[in-house]
């Protein structure tokens, strides 16, 4: 790769790095910025392709830092609902853009945020039953698989729970955790993982794991409603991104 690619790169990839990390810390609301950070410079496929392996170390650190704060319900519910999204995003491939994901996405989260802010629903906690997470599970796989942007529709379904916030970010960091781990046998069979992608990802580690221990940082000191404020809010900007994104791309312009 020429010189200004890779301090093209550079520029982006450590960002991106660090804002994977800081959601395996409990900050699951800035996640889904790293694809579009990295692809400012390559493809949404290949950026997802090289920032897997840095999401799957970074994983490990979160879930040591949370392996006491989760809710094994919902990890119950929606590990294999994610697991049945990866293999649908597996099978579809071939046919299934990333930019109408990133559309379908965003509308759904825009449509989450302002039905929360406006719509008078009841605040009353939402249990976390079996027909929604296994809807919202497996949206999150299929949606994680495509573009690593899983966290929206994990939010669209626990948030409503009102969980404590270390036990939300625990358990968003586990799911994820085991969701990426997933991902890695079909990646590499569709060829998003090459040696040149991991060389660049073990440069990035030290950043991400800096930034996941950050993240739990920012986690336990953040009061709660203003935790859950933050995720509601991140969510609908993301939410644009995504949706603006997926037109763009659609249209293409």
């Amino acid at each position: 790769m020429p010189v200004p690619e890779l301090a093209a790169l550079a520029l982006v990839a450590v960002p991106a790095a660090a804002v994977v990390g800081m959601s395996k810390g409990g900050l699951p609301m800035i996640g889904t910025l790293a694809v579009p950070i990295m692809s400012l410079v390559m493809s949404p496929v290949a950026a997802a392709g090289l920032l897997l392996p840095v999401y799957v170390v970074s994983d490990m650190f979160g879930v040591w830092a949370y392996r006491r704060e989760f809710s094994g319900r919902n990890l119950a519910i929606l590990m294999p609902a994610a697991a049945a999204g990866i293999g649908i995003g597996w099978a579809t491939a071939a046919i299934v853009t990333d930019a109408l994901v990133a559309l379908m996405v965003g509308l759904i989260g825009i449509s989450f945020c302002l039905n929360r802010w406006f719509g008078g629903a009841s605040r009353a906690a939402k249990p976390a039953d079996l027909p929604r997470g296994l809807f919202w599970g497996a949206i999150a796989g299929f949606t994680s698989f495509v573009t690593h942007a899983g966290g929206p529709p994990f939010q669209m379904y626990v948030v409503p729970q009102r969980l404590p916030k270390m036990v939300f970010a625990g358990t968003s960091t586990l799911l994820f955790a085991a969701v990426n781990a997933m991902k890695l046998v079909p990646y590499w069979a569709l060829g998003q993982l090459s040696i040149a992608n991991l060389k660049i990802a073990g440069l990035l580690l030290p950043v991400a794991v800096m930034g996941t221990f950050a993240g739990v940082r920012l986690t336990r000191v953040l009061p709660e409603a203003l935790f859950f404020r933050l995720v509601v809010a991140a969510l609908f900007l993301l939410s644009l991104r995504l949706t603006y994104d997926g037109v763009t791309r659609i249209a293409g312009l």
